[in-house]
This record gives structure tokens, C-alpha cells and sequence, in this order.
């Protein structure tokens, strides 16, 4: 049947869909005794030898091997912890070499000093010849490697792939890993001091009082998703943090930004991971693949409190699955700070806006709860080497699909994973779903998924606010684990203008976060090339006031 379907294409012939048809419906037991394919089906196997002739299909992808090191401080290498977790994933698949190698580092030369490292990795690897190309999509970089490796494999041009992630930060002290992590950020909100846990924390106080939540309140629900993620950890033999946490280890653990403690934020962590993609069938099908941005500068957004690009990405992914949010079984979510795991389980349609907080309070989210989510310990406690940690989500399912991750972790319902990975604050996300390939699905054409999430526009690039005025303050932190050259604590917030225009502004004097309420009215002005707020007291308006008529 082959050979006359070959020689019909090459003769000019019509193709007819009913033969395709036919291929699907037949039986693949005759496959079932073939080694190679034992997952495969006669239907997938005749179009991976078609896909020359049908170049406009794209080709099912699958997992053949994986491999991880222990997170944490290391005395390694980035390149031996990245060539060691190649090695068990090539092991793991029972290969030798691939077609292609995809690295995944997030800032490779500030943390470690090298750059060209796909050829590095190459080279180390002993796979030189080898195509090696390097992807970095900030702290999603792992996942971003995966996507681009993905469709390398769907092409048909390559039947094997090598993706590794991985990121060495632990050698550098906090204050020098948490400027180069600022990077990321937008520089006009860079240069007030803002770092990724401060715009977590003025996330956090934004959800608290758009959700009605007390501050004792929002801060208990963190401390539950702390010490979910804590004691999912201490079952992985490969997490950084392997040891249970309580509720009062929380509560006495420092502020990091106000609101958000210590064990609010991921660790500062060594780590690599490792995943064949294939071509040919395996055991775990990669069924959806979602990738969206947003906006570099957090006050442009739409909303504090759901991430765009998330919702985009996760539409993507849920549409090539053909699946629904209530068909995934468990999912790992970018954690990177406790807060973003609300965020995340909302954005991704598993819970209604604004109660993923309930979901956590009811243990629905824990691991023997109806939809756990981080199993792994996510990164909060599994560890975040930043560049690492989005490939690390996916070998996670893939040992929660396999029934490999042991018996006190194994989840009894481990058919269909998701993993959400966050790059920068929320503007570079990607969703993938990963699906045992034995489960029995009918997939037809024109699937739209019961997932219709809301998107806020974000405020256009050209509006220019004015140099000073009057307006609300919308969020605010107090930060005290500053980066280089910023004293401690950097006090600062997000002002509403009474012309629409959302702004970050500082102020150096408040140093204390009983001081200020959100919502109140501030006036603000600009000094040295940065927005400075005040409280609008009767004073200041009638000062105010003053200097307009000395003006005129």
C-alpha cells in the first residue's frame, strides 16, 4: 500500500483522502510487537513515512528520554551540570546522538562569564557536527527552548532533538544575582530599584484588595501555598528544599518586599535538566504548545492581577490539545513567587478570577486534592534556576505520566499535565500539555475549547504622562532586599494620574508600610528624572496651590 501510495504522488496522480481515512481506522495491533513503536499506531507510522510527500501536516511529537540533576548549590559547572543531564536523557532514550540540539541559559554571561554556549554544550557533549542553537525567553527560557525544539521535530526534518536548560547562580551574592535578574525588567522601572519580588509584592496587594482579602487574610493563603509546595518538595529527590515547612517558620521569616516574606519567593538555585523530543511514538505525547507576550513595563498592563499572556498562551495550547482546563489531571505552575500561583491556576481556567485563594483554602490544589498543582514542590521549592526551571516543569509530568516519581508523590490520576512557565514579570509565558499516548481521544477539526478568558488591553506606548499632578495610589511595596547600589528599604508604588495614565513613583522618606494606604490620593512631581509621591494633605494642596499662583 505504501509503495502505491509513493508512486501515485510522484505520477501526478490526486491524493484521496479516503485512503488516509482508511489508515486511521485500522487496527495497530501489528505494531504492538515492534519495539521501536510499542506505542505507536499503523495509522502514525504510515504518515511519518509520508511526511516528505505530505509536507503540509504537521507531525505528532513525542518524549523519549529525560534527565535532571539535584537542584541547588553546586561545586559543578554550568556545562557539567548541563552535560550530565543530557547524558541521562540520551541514556534514557537509548540513544547515542540527535538530529539537533536546543540550550535553554537565561544570562549565561553575567552569571557565569561565557557566552557561545550552544557551541560549548556542543563540544562538552562530544556532539560537535551537530547543529546547537541557543533560545532565551528570560525565566521561561526553559520552556522556550522546548517550544523552538518542538517544532523542529513537527517540521519532519528532524527525527530526534536534544533540548537542554540549565543556570549556574548560587557563586554570586544576592544582591549581584538579584540586579542581573532585574535585567529583565523594564528600564524606566528598573531605575527606581524595582526588582522581580517588588513587582510581585505590589502584584500581591493589588489581588488582596481587588478580591476583598485582609492583609491577615492574603497573608495565611500565601503561607498555605508555601507550605503545600514545601512539603511536595520534601518528596523529590531532586528539590533544593527537602525539608517541611509550618505556618510559623513563615510568619517569622523576613520581609523580603512588603508583603512577601522569604518563603514567598523561589531560591536562588543550580540546576539542569534535559528532554529528547522524537518523531516516533513513545509513551508521552506533547498534545498542545501555547506562547504569548505582553508588555515589558508592568504599568502598562490592562491588570495587575491576571497575566495576558498566560491566557494567550494557554488558548493556544488548549486549542492544538483539544482538550478543556477540567480535563487536566494535575499541572505544574511557575511559582516563582507564592502570589503567582494564584494567579497562575486563574489564568489558566482551572478556578474562576479571584478565588483561586478558596481552591488553596479548600486543599483542592494539594496533592491528593482534586486538581494538585506543583507536585514537584514547584520552584519555590524544587529550586529556580532561572533558566532551567521551564524544561524542569515538563521532565516533572513526564515522571508523573510514566508513574515514576515515587511512591509518596505519584499522583493516582497522572493521564493529562500542563506546565505554565513565566517569563519576566509575566510577559513571555508559554503553556504546554504533555498526555499518556495510549489514552483514547476522538480529535476533529474546528475544536474551540469552554475556555474564554477576559483580556484587558494594556495602555498604549505613546501616552506620556505629565510631569506632576494629583492621583491615587494604586499598589505599593517597601523593598528590603535591594540590588546593587539601592539603599534599604526602597519605598515605591503605582499611581493612577486623574488622567487614566498608571506610573511608578517613589519616595524615599516613607519607611514604613503602616504609612501609606492604597487607594489614597497623593500628589506626585517628578525630581532627578523619577516620579516622587507624597500624601495630599491640606498643607501640601494649599503649598500646592500657592506655587500655581506665584507662577502665572
Amino acid at each position: 500500500m505504501f509503495d502505491k501510495l509513493v508512486k501515485s504522488r510522484h505520477s501526478g496522480e490526486n491524493r484521496s483522502p479516503g485512503i488516509l481515512n482508511r489508515l486511521k481506522t485500522l487496527d495497530s495491533d501489528f505494531l504492538r510487537n515492534d519495539k521501536t513503536r510499542t506505542k505507536g499506531t499503523f495509522y502514525e507510522t504510515i504518515m511519518f513515512q509520508l511526511r516528505p510527500l505530505y509536507g503540509d501536516r504537521r507531525m505528532d511529537v513525542y518524549i523519549s528520554g529525560v534527565g535532571m540533576t539535584k537542584f541547588g548549590k553546586s561545586k559543578d559547572s554550568l556545562e557539567k551540570m548541563m552535560a550530565d543531564a543530557a547524558a541521562l536523557a540520551l541514556k534514557d532514550a537509548q540513544l547515542e546522538r540527535v538530529d539537533a540540539i536546543y540550550i535553554g541559559v537565561m544570562n549565561v554571561e553575567e552569571f557565569v562569564g561565557d557566552s557561545n554556549f550552544a557551541a560549548l554544550l556542543a563540544d562538552t557533549l562530544g556532539l560537535t557536527g551537530i547543529p546547537s542553537t541557543r533560545v532565551e525567553t528570560a525565566s521561561s527560557t526553559g520552556a522556550g527552548a522546548f517550544e523552538t525544539a518542538f517544532y523542529a521535530a513537527a517540521s519532519g526534518h528532524m527525527k530526534n532533538v536534544l533540548v537542554i536548560a540549565g543556570e549556574k547562580m548560587t557563586h554570586l551574592s544576592t544582591a549581584k544575582t538579584t540586579r542581573i535578574l532585574s535585567e529583565v525588567i523594564d528600564r524606566s522601572e528598573r531605575k527606581y530599584g524595582a526588582t522581580m519580588p517588588a513587582l510581585a509584592a505590589m502584584i500581591a496587594q493589588k489581588y488582596a484588595k481587588e478580591f476583598n482579602l485582609s492583609f491577615s487574610k492574603l497573608e495565611e493563603i500565601l503561607a498555605q501555598v508555601a507550605v503545600k509546595n514545601h512539603s511536595n518538595g520534601s518528596l523529590n529527590p531532586r528539590a533544593q528544599f527537602r525539608k517541611t515547612i509550618t505556618r510559623d517558620d513563615y510568619l517569622k521569616s523576613r520581609m523580603v518586599s512588603y508583603p512577601l516574606r522569604l518563603y514567598d519567593c523561589a531560591p536562588i538555585t543550580d540546576g539542569a535538566t534535559a528532554l529528547i523530543l522524537t518523531s516516533r511514538p513513545t509513551a508521552i505525547k506533547v498534545s498542545g504548545i501555547g506562547h504569548a507576550t505582553d508588555t515589558l513595563a508592568v504599568r502598562r498592563r490592562g491588570s495587575l492581577t491576571s497575566f495576558n499572556s498566560t491566557k494567550e498562551a494557554a488558548l493556544k495550547a488548549y486549542t492544538m490539545a483539544q482538550i478543556n482546563p477540567s480535563d487536566i489531571h494535575f499541572a505544574e505552575v511557575h511559582d516563582a513567587f507564592t502570589i503567582f500561583e494564584l494567579i497562575g491556576i486563574e489564568d489558566l481556567g482551572f478556578f474562576p478570577q479571584g478565588e483561586g485563594w478558596k481552591a488553596v483554602e479548600d486543599m483542592k490544589t494539594h496533592l491528593r486534592g482534586k486538581l494538585p498543582i506543583n507536585p514537584s514542590g514547584g520552584l519555590k521549592a524544587r529550586g529556580h534556576p532561572v533558566g532551567a526551571s521551564g524544561l524542569a516543569q515538563l521532565v516533572e509530568i513526564v515522571y508523573q505520566l510514566r508513574g515514576e516519581a515515587g511512591k509518596e508523590r505519584q499522583l493516582e490520576r497522572a493521564g493529562i499535565g500542563l506546565a505554565q512557565s513565566v517569563g519576566g514579570l509575566g510577559n513571555n509565558n508559554l503553556v504546554t500539555i504533555l498526555e499518556r499516548s495510549d489514552r483514547k481521544r476522538v480529535m476533529s477539526e474546528g475544536f474551540t475549547p469552554d475556555y474564554h478568558p477576559e483580556m484587558k488591553a494594556a495602555q498604549k506606548m505613546a501616552v506620556s504622562p505629565p510631569p506632576q499632578g494629583m492621583g491615587a495610589l494604586e499598589t505599593f511595596t517597601l523593598l528590603y532586599a535591594t540590588p546593587e547600589g539601592f539603599r534599604s528599604p526602597l519605598t515605591f508604588g503605582f499611581v493612577r494620574t486623574e488622567t487614566g495614565e498608571r506610573v511608578l513613583a517613589c519616595n524615599p522618606d516613607y519607611r514604613s508600610p503602616k504609612k501609606l494606604k492604597m487607594g489614597e490620593n497623593v500628589i506626585f512631581n517628578t525630581r532627578e528624572g523619577l516620579f516622587v509621591f507624597e500624601k495630599r494633605t491640606l498643607w501640601k494642596r494649599l503649598k500646592r496651590s500657592f506655587k500655581s499662583l506665584l507662577k502665572r
